[in-house]
């Protein structure tokens, strides 16, 4: 009876203990299936929320998710209304200057989305005068944009639903966003639209999660996890949970899968 006891005890106590840590606080737009979104009932879910939860077990910390437009999560985290990003967000420089990235845990590169009126059949295509590009407030498709089409007008949506319905619609000549999403996209609006999954950038794009940089403490800390996470399978059992028809998709066109 004793010793039902003590484990009764044990489990209270670190129950209580878990509960009084301080919370982390995770930022990401919930707008981005299967990585970052909301179920029916309006709970957050995908991959990144699971990816979320799994590090607060791992620090020992409850985890709070905080919905919030793209383009405020780096401005959240700098005034400390979010402790960390993780919200599929690429690895910059430009970033960097403002706030310090983990090691990558996603390899991605950025492809188009072109409406089937379009003459665009490379992407390269779109440096031209005439042509419209659609792109999302924020992103990396959106900076790479400027530099690698010149010559084009650049539409800045900011959602991505938006910046979608215009090449469905044939308003735009093409939408530049990563290959998941286009490939999500696509299958959306097969009549109207054509994925164009070359890659045209001379670098590729690294996801990781965002963190102050004065937080260093707590880089170290995400980094530990990330390398232990994928030591044990972890991102494995999150992209057969959440990205298994795209994986296979992905291998069947010849395209690298970008979850390391």
């Amino acid at each position: 009876m004793k010793k039902i006891f003590l484990i009764f005890l044990s489990i209270f106590l670190f129950n209580m203990s878990f509960s009084q840590e301080k919370p982390l606080v995770v930022g990401m737009e919930l707008a981005y299936p299967p990585f970052e979104t909301t179920d029916t009932q309006g709970n957050p879910t995908g991959f990144s929320v699971d990816l979320a939860k799994d590090l607060g077990k791992y620090l020992g910390r409850p985890v709070v998710i905080e919905n919030m437009a793209y383009g405020g999560l780096i401005p959240s985290l700098m005034t400390k209304k979010i402790d960390i990003i993780l919200s599929s967000m690429s690895i910059t420089k430009e970033r960097e200057k403002a706030i310090s990235f983990s090691d990558p845990y996603a390899n991605s590169f950025l492809t188009i989305l072109a409406s089937n009126k379009s003459k665009v059949k490379h992407p390269m295509d779109l440096n031209a005068p005439g042509m419209k590009i659609a792109v999302k407030n924020g992103t990396t498709g959106h900076l790479v944009a400027t530099e690698y089409f010149p010559k084009a007008e650049i539409l800045v949506f900011q959602k991505e639903t938006a910046a979608v319905l215009e090449v469905s619609q044939h308003k735009v000549d093409a939408f530049i966003y990563d290959p998941m999403s286009i490939y999500k996209n696509w299958k959306n609006y097969k009549d109207t639209t054509t994925p164009i999954l070359e890659k045209f950038q001379t670098s590729n794009e690294y996801w990781g999660i965002g963190y102050r940089k004065q937080d260093k403490k707590l880089g170290k800390e995400i980094n530990s996890f990330l390398k232990e996470y994928k030591k044990n399978g972890g991102f494995e059992k999150l992209t057969d949970k959440y990205l298994k028809e795209e994986k296979e998709q992905f291998k069947a066109q010849g395209i690298p899968f970008f979850i390391n």
